[in-house]
């Protein structure tokens, strides 16, 4: 008999405890993906003060955890830095504190500075990371570009500001968007405010638009819809009667028709049916208008995404046969990887709804093949999978059984 890992041990230990995988995330201070990497072995961890944290969590003893682990009283703690992240633990301790302290007080910079031309190439990357759900790549990445944009802003001649300036919030957002889609609704926040403030030193009023959408998306995940409705009514407000005006650019449009799905999302989730549609037809037209699936400021605003949102408030309306209807008819291939796997998860919960438990997992799987990090440690995918378990009684599939031992579900 094969001898468990550390991380089966931390999952024996957290049922024994009673304990949900959310609770042990919430007395570690990290997030659930976290936990739910740790405990399949895909996020090793190697420092005594993180064993630690976890054995005082679970009310055990390091040795319980990791025999191997615990040193004698006259060895000291292990200092070596935890192995690569899968989570973005990376890029929120980036986020911690001042930005870039240290060039308040030195004469010049320690390492040479991108281009302008690099840093362009380089938040292109970060959303490229963004849009694959490739969230271990994306924080290596942002956790070293955020402090170098925010070092040469700071030292760069006048003429090249206010591009790194507006860089700068490309940057954030792209944060902001992932933080949210990792549930860490906190962070996201920290993020979007970070690049509405760079976006107004931009003298960019559409990418300050931009960042209001990233904290409304913040905002919902936080369940504070009230916010979130109030950042998204405040760019509509002013995009609104712009709108009216025929030569409207379609940047403006693609972020006014983003806001109205945003809006129509916090009513679905509040069970206001005519508000929801009333919010998705502003949404459809405007798509019409435009004419085109575009990613005008990474938004994948067109008439396809407004499909796939349709799909999303139906099933937060309870009207899975609807969404599955609507499903039928879309292709979504043209949009990322990303936001195709989030179309599936849903296209899953309204299966879920309807107690389809094969098309369910079907869906899921499909959806795992394009964003595997994404399902894996999305709450929501997580949350259909244990009801499809449950659902399925003692007859659980094979595939779904694998699909969950993947994903770290209790």
């Amino acid at each position: 008999m094969s001898t468990p890992t550390a991380g089966q041990r931390v999952k024996e230990l957290r049922r024994a405890a009673g304990m949900s995988q959310a609770d042990l995330a919430t007395a570690m201070g990290r997030s659930e993906s976290w936990v739910s990497q740790v405990e399949r072995g895909v996020q090793p961890v190697e420092r005594l003060a993180i064993l630690q944290g976890l054995a005082d969590a679970l009310g055990v003893s390091v040795r319980e955890i990791r025999p191997d682990a615990a040193p004698s009283p006259a060895e000291p703690l292990d200092e070596t830095p935890e192995p690569e992240s899968n989570d973005l633990d990376g890029l929120r301790v980036a986020l911690t504190g001042h930005p870039a302290l240290g060039s308040l007080f030195d004469d010049g910079p320690s390492s040479s500075t991108p281009t302008l031309a690099e840093f362009r190439h380089l938040v292109d990357q970060a959303w490229e990371y963004v849009h694959a759900s490739s969230f271990a790549a994306l924080s290596d990445h942002l956790a070293k570009l955020l402090p170098e944009i925010e070092v040469a802003v700071r030292r760069a001649p006048a003429a090249d500001r206010i591009e790194l300036h507006s860089l700068r919030a490309r940057g954030y957002q792209a944060a902001a968007a992932s933080f949210t889609r990792q549930d860490q609704a906190d962070a996201a926040w920290v993020a979007a405010d970070r690049a509405l403030q760079a976006a107004e030193m931009a003298d960019q009023p559409l990418e300050v638009v931009a960042s209001l959408f990233r904290m409304a998306h913040a905002f919902m995940r936080q369940q504070h819809m009230d916010q979130a409705e109030q950042a998204a009514k405040s760019a509509v407000g002013v995009l609104d009667p712009r709108a009216e005006n025929p030569g409207c650019p379609p940047e403006e449009l693609s972020l006014l028709g983003a806001m109205n799905l945003v809006l129509a999302v916090i009513n679905a989730r509040e069970g206001n049916r005519s508000e929801t549609q009333v919010h998705l037809n502003r949404a459809e037209a405007i798509a019409a208008r435009l004419g085109e699936d575009r990613n005008d400021f990474d938004t994948e605003f067109g008439p396809t995404n407004v499909k796939l949102h349709a799909v999303s408030t139906a099933v937060e309306l309870g009207d899975a046969g609807l969404a599955l209807e609507i499903a039928a008819a879309v292709d979504a291939s043209g949009l990322s990887s990303e936001r195709q796997a989030r179309f599936l998860l849903d296209v899953a919960r309204a299966h879920a709804q309807r107690r389809h438990v094969g098309e369910a997992t079907a869906a899921l799987l499909d959806a795992e093949s394009l964003a595997p990090e994404q399902i894996r440690d999305h709450h929501m995918a997580r949350e259909i999978i244990r009801d499809l378990i449950q659902l399925s009684g003692r007859r659980v599939p094979e595939a779904l059984r694998e699909l969950a031992d993947r994903s770290g579900v209790s």
